[in-house]
């Protein structure tokens, strides 16, 4: 399935996007048909394994809109490779309007879509609106002040002083006029990086798209440290999908479970760990499966041959 390259603006900066096209009308209104707004998770760019879930929504009859946030990927803006929350949920926003004016789309049927760190965008972006129609938190990362004593588990006090030592001058250095200082997203046990856990790596990089950049503004833990979007699930006027891997290692999946009971959402367990639910991993059929499920029986549909949900074993 091949999407159309597109534009859109978020505060004056272009944004490039994807559009696929509903694969049929069978969810289509009077109004038309359902859209999904789409992002990835930390420093992750619209090439880098989400065509395959967007693939997914456009065959049950979803039109979707999948994009690169200012400053990654196909996007303009600076500066590069630097997480800014207010600026990514701005993004979010920017490509909700975006997708209202595709041809054929119901603006009233707006599903977010969101994973790891943009699994808690979407609950944020979604919050207090009456034109979401769906939101999906897949894998979400909610709340930051869970995920630095989950991360506490899996790295020395050392790793964690040294990276919290090195976002604090990256941040001077920025106020200073001299630009943030980087780091690799994703590096080896022991690196300096994002995210250092055995096997984090070889997992980013099976599903990276040319696009894709390792490299971060090494602020960034100070920007997601007291971020707790968990708090805007009960304000969500629209049903909810959290999708929790077990064993997840970098988004607490507690973290994630309390935000689903606040959002009264359906929840699918899958017993994996973070990157076990993308493209070319044991989870990913089930993750969209469920996420299809979960979106057609929402929307007042279901596709031919659906006997409702099914199971993750």
């Amino acid at each position: 399935m091949t999407p159309e390259n597109l534009t859109f603006s978020s505060a004056g900066t272009a944004c490039a996007a994807w559009h696929f096209r509903a694969a049929h009308d069978d969810l289509a209104g009077k109004a038309g048909r359902p859209v999904v707004v789409m992002a990835h998770g930390l420093g992750g760019t619209k090439d880098s394994g989400l065509a395959p879930f967007a693939e997914g929504f456009a065959a049950a009859g979803l039109d979707v809109l999948v994009f690169d946030y200012r400053g990654f990927g196909e996007s303009a803006g600076s500066p590069r490779q630097t997480v800014s929350v207010a600026d990514q949920l701005a993004d979010y926003r920017a490509a909700i309007t975006a997708a209202q004016a595709l041809p054929g789309v119901d603006p009233g049927r707006v599903v977010l879509w969101g994973v790891s760190l943009a699994g808690g965008h979407v609950l944020s972006a979604a919050a207090g609106r009456d034109d979401i129609a769906a939101v999906v938190a897949l894998v979400p990362m909610v709340d930051g002040i869970a995920a630095a004593v989950h991360a506490t588990k899996s790295h020395s006090g050392r790793e964690l002083a040294r990276a919290t030592g090195l976002g604090i001058a990256s941040r001077i250095s920025a106020r200073t006029g001299r630009g943030p200082r980087m780091m690799p997203i994703v590096a080896r046990p022991g690196e300096v990086g994002a995210l250092t856990l055995d096997g984090a790596l070889e997992d980013y990089l099976s599903i990276a798209g040319p696009s894709w950049r390792n490299e971060i503004a090494a602020d960034v833990s100070l920007e997601l440290g007291s971020r707790a979007p968990a708090k805007a699930a009960k304000d969500l006027a629209c049903p909810l999908l959290v999708q929790i891997a077990d064993f997840d290692r970098s988004a607490p999946p507690y973290a994630a479970a309390k935000a689903a009971f606040k959002g009264g959402a359906e929840v699918r367990h899958y017993p994996c760990d973070h990157f076990d639910v993308f493209p070319g991993k044991p989870w990913h059929d089930a993750a969209v499966t469920h996420a299809v499920s979960f979106l057609t029986r929402t929307l007042g549909r279901t596709l031919s041959g659906d006997r409702g949900p099914l199971r993750t074993g």
